[in-house]
Protein backbone atom coordinates (compact mmCIF):
# COMPACT_ATOMS: atom_id res chain seq x y z
CA UNK A 1 0.00 0.00 0.00
CA UNK A 2 1.52 3.31 -0.83
CA UNK A 3 2.28 6.08 1.68
CA UNK A 4 -0.52 8.54 2.24
CA UNK A 5 0.33 11.86 -0.08
CA UNK A 6 1.74 15.28 1.16
CA UNK A 7 -0.57 17.34 2.53
CA UNK A 8 1.03 20.19 0.52
CA UNK A 9 -0.42 18.33 -2.37
CA UNK A 10 -3.99 19.00 -1.37
CA UNK A 11 -3.77 22.52 0.41
CA UNK A 12 -1.49 25.31 0.14
CA UNK A 13 1.10 26.20 3.07
CA UNK A 14 -0.54 28.98 4.01
CA UNK A 15 -3.96 27.42 5.44
CA UNK A 16 -2.16 25.28 8.19
CA UNK A 17 0.99 27.29 8.77
CA UNK A 18 2.42 25.07 11.62
CA UNK A 19 2.82 21.65 10.33
CA UNK A 20 5.13 19.72 9.04
CA UNK A 21 4.51 18.63 5.30
CA UNK A 22 5.92 15.75 5.57
CA UNK A 23 4.72 11.76 4.78
CA UNK A 24 1.35 12.21 6.23
CA UNK A 25 -2.88 11.75 5.76
CA UNK A 26 -3.56 14.51 8.33
CA UNK A 27 -3.16 18.14 9.07
CA UNK A 28 -3.47 17.70 12.46
CA UNK A 29 -0.56 15.81 14.49
CA UNK A 30 3.24 17.05 14.76
CA UNK A 31 5.60 15.02 15.95
CA UNK A 32 8.63 16.09 17.67
CA UNK A 33 10.58 13.34 16.33
CA UNK A 34 9.36 13.44 12.55
CA UNK A 35 7.20 14.46 10.33
CA UNK A 36 5.60 11.06 9.27
CA UNK A 37 2.39 10.20 10.84
CA UNK A 38 2.66 7.17 13.69
CA UNK A 39 -0.72 5.60 14.97
CA UNK A 40 -0.60 3.55 17.60
CA UNK A 41 -2.20 0.23 17.04
CA UNK A 42 -2.91 -2.52 19.50
CA UNK A 43 -1.76 -6.02 16.99
CA UNK A 44 -3.10 -7.90 19.92
CA UNK A 45 -6.43 -7.49 18.67
CA UNK A 46 -7.61 -7.30 15.34
CA UNK A 47 -10.76 -5.75 15.89
CA UNK A 48 -11.12 -2.17 14.86
CA UNK A 49 -12.19 -0.65 17.82
CA UNK A 50 -8.91 -1.57 19.78
CA UNK A 51 -7.05 0.91 17.35
CA UNK A 52 -6.46 4.46 17.40
CA UNK A 53 -7.15 6.06 14.39
CA UNK A 54 -4.99 5.14 11.23
CA UNK A 55 -3.49 6.72 8.12
CA UNK A 56 -4.23 3.81 6.42
CA UNK A 57 -6.88 1.45 5.19
CA UNK A 58 -6.41 -1.76 4.50
CA UNK A 59 -9.04 -2.27 1.17
CA UNK A 60 -8.79 -5.76 1.34
CA UNK A 61 -10.79 -5.94 4.51
CA UNK A 62 -13.41 -4.36 3.61
CA UNK A 63 -16.72 -6.85 2.69
CA UNK A 64 -20.11 -6.24 2.22
CA UNK A 65 -20.79 -2.37 1.02
CA UNK A 66 -24.68 -0.80 1.56
CA UNK A 67 -25.22 2.45 0.86
CA UNK A 68 -26.49 4.05 3.69
CA UNK A 69 -26.68 7.99 2.59
CA UNK A 70 -25.39 10.61 0.49
CA UNK A 71 -25.64 14.11 -0.24
CA UNK A 72 -23.68 17.15 -1.13
CA UNK A 73 -20.79 15.63 1.00
CA UNK A 74 -20.45 12.28 -0.44
CA UNK A 75 -21.85 8.97 0.42
CA UNK A 76 -21.87 6.86 3.25
CA UNK A 77 -21.91 2.91 3.15
CA UNK A 78 -22.43 0.15 5.57
CA UNK A 79 -19.27 -2.18 5.66
CA UNK A 80 -17.56 -4.98 7.31
CA UNK A 81 -13.70 -4.17 8.11
CA UNK A 82 -11.62 -6.11 10.10
CA UNK A 83 -14.63 -8.26 11.26
CA UNK A 84 -16.40 -5.37 12.83
CA UNK A 85 -19.21 -3.24 11.06
CA UNK A 86 -18.11 0.32 10.34
CA UNK A 87 -19.12 3.00 8.01
CA UNK A 88 -17.32 4.22 5.32
CA UNK A 89 -17.62 7.85 3.92
CA UNK A 90 -16.04 8.74 0.81
CA UNK A 91 -15.50 12.47 0.56
CA UNK A 92 -16.95 14.18 -2.50
CA UNK A 93 -14.51 16.66 -4.75
CA UNK A 94 -16.77 19.90 -5.22
CA UNK A 95 -15.56 21.17 -8.54
CA UNK A 96 -16.53 24.45 -8.27
CA UNK A 97 -14.81 25.21 -4.97
CA UNK A 98 -12.06 22.44 -4.76
CA UNK A 99 -10.12 24.47 -1.78
CA UNK A 100 -13.43 24.11 0.48
CA UNK A 101 -14.00 20.53 -0.70
CA UNK A 102 -10.23 19.82 0.64
CA UNK A 103 -10.66 21.55 3.79
CA UNK A 104 -13.85 19.95 4.11
CA UNK A 105 -12.21 16.55 4.02
CA UNK A 106 -9.33 17.61 6.69
CA UNK A 107 -11.94 19.10 8.96
CA UNK A 108 -13.69 15.46 9.12
CA UNK A 109 -10.88 15.23 11.32
CA UNK A 110 -10.25 17.39 13.75
CA UNK A 111 -12.15 15.28 16.27
CA UNK A 112 -10.33 11.83 15.06
CA UNK A 113 -8.11 11.90 17.76
CA UNK A 114 -10.42 12.12 20.47
CA UNK A 115 -12.72 9.45 22.03
CA UNK A 116 -16.40 10.02 24.03
CA UNK A 117 -19.41 8.25 24.26
CA UNK A 118 -21.25 10.88 22.54
CA UNK A 119 -18.87 11.50 19.53
CA UNK A 120 -18.70 9.47 16.36
CA UNK A 121 -15.53 7.71 16.67
CA UNK A 122 -13.12 7.81 13.61
CA UNK A 123 -11.03 4.81 12.86
CA UNK A 124 -9.09 5.11 9.74
CA UNK A 125 -8.94 7.88 7.20
CA UNK A 126 -6.53 8.85 4.24
CA UNK A 127 -6.40 10.43 0.87
CA UNK A 128 -4.49 7.65 -1.08
CA UNK A 129 -7.43 5.09 -2.90
CA UNK A 130 -6.63 2.15 -4.90
CA UNK A 131 -7.86 2.08 -8.66
CA UNK A 132 -10.48 -0.20 -8.09
CA UNK A 133 -11.68 1.42 -4.74
CA UNK A 134 -11.67 5.18 -5.90
CA UNK A 135 -12.90 7.43 -8.54
CA UNK A 136 -12.29 10.65 -9.88
CA UNK A 137 -15.01 12.07 -8.14
CA UNK A 138 -13.57 11.68 -4.32
CA UNK A 139 -10.87 13.54 -2.42
CA UNK A 140 -10.65 10.89 0.53
CA UNK A 141 -12.03 7.96 2.28
CA UNK A 142 -13.09 7.98 6.33
CA UNK A 143 -14.03 5.05 8.25
CA UNK A 144 -15.90 5.84 11.19
CA UNK A 145 -18.33 3.59 13.87
CA UNK A 146 -21.18 2.21 12.93
CA UNK A 147 -23.93 3.87 15.17
CA UNK A 148 -26.59 3.21 13.03
CA UNK A 149 -29.12 4.44 10.53
CA UNK A 150 -31.11 7.14 12.05
CA UNK A 151 -30.50 10.78 13.37
CA UNK A 152 -32.11 13.23 15.10
CA UNK A 153 -33.90 14.68 12.41
CA UNK A 154 -35.28 11.60 11.69
CA UNK A 155 -36.74 11.13 15.13
CA UNK A 156 -38.39 14.85 15.46
CA UNK A 157 -39.67 14.68 12.19
CA UNK A 158 -40.39 11.34 11.07
CA UNK A 159 -40.90 9.43 13.71
CA UNK A 160 -45.10 9.29 14.72
CA UNK A 161 -44.52 8.44 18.34
CA UNK A 162 -44.28 11.44 21.19
CA UNK A 163 -41.13 12.65 21.83
CA UNK A 164 -41.64 13.01 25.56
CA UNK A 165 -40.20 15.81 28.19
CA UNK A 166 -37.59 13.02 29.57
CA UNK A 167 -35.91 11.79 25.82
CA UNK A 168 -35.33 15.39 24.51
CA UNK A 169 -33.94 15.77 28.24
CA UNK A 170 -31.50 13.05 27.87
CA UNK A 171 -30.91 14.04 24.00
CA UNK A 172 -29.98 17.23 24.87
CA UNK A 173 -27.56 16.23 27.48
CA UNK A 174 -26.29 13.43 25.06
CA UNK A 175 -25.38 16.63 22.99
CA UNK A 176 -24.00 19.10 25.51
CA UNK A 177 -22.23 16.39 26.77
CA UNK A 178 -20.58 16.05 23.41
CA UNK A 179 -20.23 19.67 22.33
CA UNK A 180 -18.47 20.09 26.02
CA UNK A 181 -15.81 17.55 25.47
CA UNK A 182 -14.99 18.61 21.91
CA UNK A 183 -14.67 22.23 23.54
CA UNK A 184 -12.79 20.94 26.20
CA UNK A 185 -10.09 20.00 23.32
CA UNK A 186 -10.44 23.24 21.12
CA UNK A 187 -12.44 21.47 18.78
CA UNK A 188 -15.17 23.82 17.10
CA UNK A 189 -18.01 21.96 15.54
CA UNK A 190 -19.59 24.70 13.41
CA UNK A 191 -22.62 22.82 11.98
CA UNK A 192 -24.71 21.64 15.13
CA UNK A 193 -28.33 20.56 13.68
CA UNK A 194 -30.22 17.24 14.60
CA UNK A 195 -29.39 15.81 11.29
CA UNK A 196 -25.60 15.90 12.46
CA UNK A 197 -26.66 13.84 15.41
CA UNK A 198 -27.06 10.12 15.39
CA UNK A 199 -28.98 7.90 17.68
CA UNK A 200 -27.34 4.55 17.97
CA UNK A 201 -29.81 1.34 19.26
CA UNK A 202 -29.23 2.08 22.68
CA UNK A 203 -30.46 5.41 21.76
CA UNK A 204 -27.54 7.76 22.68
CA UNK A 205 -27.23 10.69 20.69
CA UNK A 206 -23.29 11.06 18.90
CA UNK A 207 -22.22 13.60 17.44
CA UNK A 208 -21.22 13.61 13.56
CA UNK A 209 -20.23 15.51 10.26
CA UNK A 210 -16.93 17.20 11.05
CA UNK A 211 -16.26 19.22 8.03
CA UNK A 212 -17.10 22.66 9.16
CA UNK A 213 -15.09 22.05 12.33
CA UNK A 214 -11.96 24.13 13.86
CA UNK A 215 -9.16 23.79 15.51
CA UNK A 216 -8.53 26.17 17.58
CA UNK A 217 -5.32 27.38 19.52
CA UNK A 218 -5.70 27.70 23.66
CA UNK A 219 -8.39 29.86 24.61
CA UNK A 220 -10.41 29.65 21.48
CA UNK A 221 -8.60 32.33 19.11
CA UNK A 222 -8.23 31.90 16.14
CA UNK A 223 -5.84 33.04 12.99
CA UNK A 224 -7.52 35.21 9.94
CA UNK A 225 -7.54 32.01 7.76
CA UNK A 226 -9.46 29.84 10.13
CA UNK A 227 -12.11 32.34 10.31
CA UNK A 228 -12.48 32.85 6.71
CA UNK A 229 -12.98 29.27 6.15
CA UNK A 230 -15.34 28.87 9.10
CA UNK A 231 -17.50 30.82 6.77
CA UNK A 232 -17.76 27.53 4.37
CA UNK A 233 -20.14 26.06 4.63
CA UNK A 234 -22.93 25.19 7.05
CA UNK A 235 -26.68 25.66 7.81
CA UNK A 236 -27.79 28.99 7.60
CA UNK A 237 -31.17 27.97 10.53
CA UNK A 238 -28.35 26.63 12.74
CA UNK A 239 -25.81 29.42 11.97
CA UNK A 240 -24.74 31.41 14.78
CA UNK A 241 -25.28 35.40 13.83
CA UNK A 242 -21.79 36.63 14.85
CA UNK A 243 -20.47 33.78 11.67
CA UNK A 244 -22.71 35.34 9.40
CA UNK A 245 -21.20 38.87 10.01
CA UNK A 246 -17.97 37.14 8.76
CA UNK A 247 -16.69 37.86 13.01
CA UNK A 248 -14.39 35.67 14.98
CA UNK A 249 -15.23 31.93 15.90
CA UNK A 250 -15.63 30.46 19.42
CA UNK A 251 -17.61 27.54 21.48
CA UNK A 252 -20.57 29.61 21.09
CA UNK A 253 -21.13 29.35 18.12
CA UNK A 254 -21.68 25.98 19.12
CA UNK A 255 -23.94 27.41 21.86
CA UNK A 256 -26.52 28.79 19.31
CA UNK A 257 -27.02 26.29 17.01
CA UNK A 258 -27.48 23.93 20.02
CA UNK A 259 -30.68 26.17 21.15
CA UNK A 260 -31.98 25.70 17.75
CA UNK A 261 -31.87 22.04 17.70
CA UNK A 262 -33.44 22.21 21.85
CA UNK A 263 -36.26 24.47 20.19
CA UNK A 264 -36.37 21.70 17.59
CA UNK A 265 -36.51 18.72 20.04
CA UNK A 266 -39.52 20.69 22.32
CA UNK A 267 -41.49 21.77 19.39
CA UNK A 268 -40.78 19.43 16.46
CA UNK A 269 -41.58 22.18 14.39
CA UNK A 270 -39.21 23.91 11.46
CA UNK A 271 -36.99 26.71 12.68
CA UNK A 272 -37.78 29.56 10.28
CA UNK A 273 -40.15 29.82 7.18
CA UNK A 274 -39.19 32.24 3.64
CA UNK A 275 -36.33 32.15 1.68
CA UNK A 276 -32.76 31.88 2.93
CA UNK A 277 -31.45 35.39 2.19
CA UNK A 278 -34.56 37.18 4.01
CA UNK A 279 -33.81 34.56 7.23
CA UNK A 280 -30.27 35.39 7.20
CA UNK A 281 -30.61 39.22 6.95
CA UNK A 282 -33.56 39.02 9.68
CA UNK A 283 -31.22 36.49 11.83
CA UNK A 284 -28.24 38.88 11.89
CA UNK A 285 -30.17 42.61 11.49
CA UNK A 286 -32.91 41.98 13.52
CA UNK A 287 -32.47 39.43 16.26
CA UNK A 288 -34.89 36.58 14.43
CA UNK A 289 -35.27 33.43 16.54
CA UNK A 290 -37.30 30.32 16.07
CA UNK A 291 -40.70 31.33 17.23
CA UNK A 292 -41.78 31.12 20.89
CA UNK A 293 -45.09 33.10 21.36
CA UNK A 294 -48.76 31.97 20.81
CA UNK A 295 -47.11 27.93 21.72
CA UNK A 296 -48.79 26.27 24.56
CA UNK A 297 -45.28 24.26 24.64
CA UNK A 298 -43.85 27.24 26.44
CA UNK A 299 -46.46 28.09 28.30
CA UNK A 300 -46.35 25.41 31.27
CA UNK A 301 -43.95 25.83 34.16
CA UNK A 302 -41.40 24.15 32.46
CA UNK A 303 -42.10 25.96 29.16
CA UNK A 304 -41.28 29.06 30.74
CA UNK A 305 -38.20 27.86 32.36
CA UNK A 306 -36.55 26.65 28.34
CA UNK A 307 -37.70 29.75 27.05
CA UNK A 308 -35.38 31.42 29.21
CA UNK A 309 -32.81 29.15 28.49
CA UNK A 310 -33.56 29.73 24.29
CA UNK A 311 -33.37 33.21 25.05
CA UNK A 312 -29.84 32.29 26.55
CA UNK A 313 -28.36 30.20 23.68
CA UNK A 314 -29.54 32.36 20.97
CA UNK A 315 -27.86 35.47 22.46
CA UNK A 316 -26.86 37.46 20.01
CA UNK A 317 -23.46 38.09 22.09
CA UNK A 318 -22.13 35.20 21.84
CA UNK A 319 -20.05 36.21 25.27
CA UNK A 320 -23.38 36.52 26.77
CA UNK A 321 -24.17 32.52 26.07
CA UNK A 322 -23.76 30.10 28.90
CA UNK A 323 -21.37 26.87 28.27
CA UNK A 324 -21.85 23.58 27.27
CA UNK A 325 -20.71 22.62 31.16
CA UNK A 326 -23.33 25.40 32.24
CA UNK A 327 -26.47 24.12 30.43
CA UNK A 328 -26.22 20.81 31.22
CA UNK A 329 -26.70 22.13 34.96
CA UNK A 330 -29.33 24.22 33.62
CA UNK A 331 -30.42 21.03 32.01
CA UNK A 332 -30.56 18.97 35.57
CA UNK A 333 -32.59 21.92 36.51
CA UNK A 334 -35.72 21.63 34.29
CA UNK A 335 -35.66 18.06 34.65
CA UNK A 336 -36.42 18.52 38.50
CA UNK A 337 -39.84 20.27 37.19
CA UNK A 338 -40.85 17.25 35.30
Amino acid sequence: MPSPIPISRLLPRDIYPSLDFGICSSPLTKHSHGSTLQVPINRHHGKAASRLWSSVIHWKELRSAQPVGSGGFGSVYRVEYLGEIVALKKVKKCTKNKLASRQSFWAELNAAHLRHSNVVRVIAATTCVPDDFGDDSSIGTILMEFVGDRNLQQIIYGCPEPLEVDRWLRYSADILNGLRFLHSHSVLHLDIKPANVLISSQDICKIVDFGCSLKVDSGCEVSTVSRQLSHVGGTYTHRAPELLRGEAVSPKADIFSFGITLWQLITREQPYDGERQHVLYAVVAHNLRPSVHNNPVFETELGLLCKTLLSQCWNADGTCRPTAKELLLHLERLRSHI
